[in-house]
């Protein structure tokens, strides 16, 4: 199924589709939840939030970074990132997951954190986590952390990572 996919930071008129898009990528509401939270906390960069829009006006996709820390230097934390059922593998959520990491660059932000399935978030230059010293403050296996650096030439700072508080860890 090919498509071709409009992103752009989310607005007030999409948070029913961007909740939609949640509960229908997952089991439970807890992702949908946890984007109403984060859009509730300082984290929250409304810029960061950002959907993949088919061209009949569908919001298919979705993807999320905010503000988290590593010890007590600043990254961002992508996720949740979802996409409705019908347009699964069709690119929604990829070019959602780009678009949202190129307006981070764009910002100056350098470090990218990820909790995932390692064999798709490579795609985007993910990379375990533990390279750079960093890690979650609860258990997880080691190729599911992963960092994105823009920059390598800038330091990387090492340490546990500090999520937003409605995450909950």
């Amino acid at each position: 199924m090919s498509h071709t996919w409009i992103t752009r930071p989310e607005t007030p008129q999409d948070i029913p589709a961007i909740r939609a898009v949640a509960l229908g990528a997952f089991p439970t509401p807890l992702e949908a939840d946890l984007i109403e939270a984060l859009r509730a906390d300082a984290a929250w960069s409304p810029e960061l939030s950002i959907v993949a829009q088919a061209l009949d006006g569908t919001v298919a996709g979705y993807a999320l970074l905010t503000r988290c820390h590593v010890g007590t230097a600043p990254a961002l934390a992508l996720g949740p990132c979802a996409v409705l059922p019908q347009y699964q593998r069709s690119g929604a959520g990829s070019a959602a997951i780009r678009a949202g990491l190129q307006v981070a660059r764009d910002r100056g932000d350098n470090l990218v954190l990820v909790l995932g399935h390692p064999e798709y978030y490579p795609r985007f230059g993910f990379t375990p986590a533990s390279a750079y010293g960093i890690r979650p403050s609860f258990e997880v296996p080691d190729e599911a952390m992963m960092a994105l650096v823009f920059d390598d030439t800038v330091p990387v700072p090492g340490g546990t990572i500090v999520y937003p508080a409605p995450f909950g860890v």
